[in-house]
């Protein structure tokens, strides 16, 4: 894979039951991929190979806390408004 990976995450949203769940968006500048934590897996691809698919699938597996981190800070609504 690229050395130059982007990783964003959106905010936490919750199911009616108030499972928590995140967005992961991977890019290169290439391709794209779209995964969802905690189910850990790719949702949507765009250009990744099966096997870079599972490497990012481990990936967001391996680091869920880190994910959920950096998702409790961010607020969808104050970066809409500043735009």
């Amino acid at each position: 894979m690229s050395e130059e990976m982007k990783m964003s995450v959106t905010e936490i949203f919750r199911t009616k039951d108030k499972d928590k769940y995140v967005f992961v968006t991977f890019d290169d500048g290439k391709r794209s991929a779209e995964g969802k934590v905690p189910d850990c897996k790719i949702i949507k691809n765009n250009g990744f190979n099966d096997g870079e698919v599972k490497l990012l699938e481990e990936y967001m597996k391996n680091e869920q806390t880190t994910i959920f981190s950096e998702a409790s800070k961010v607020n969808a609504m104050r970066a809409f408004l500043k735009g």
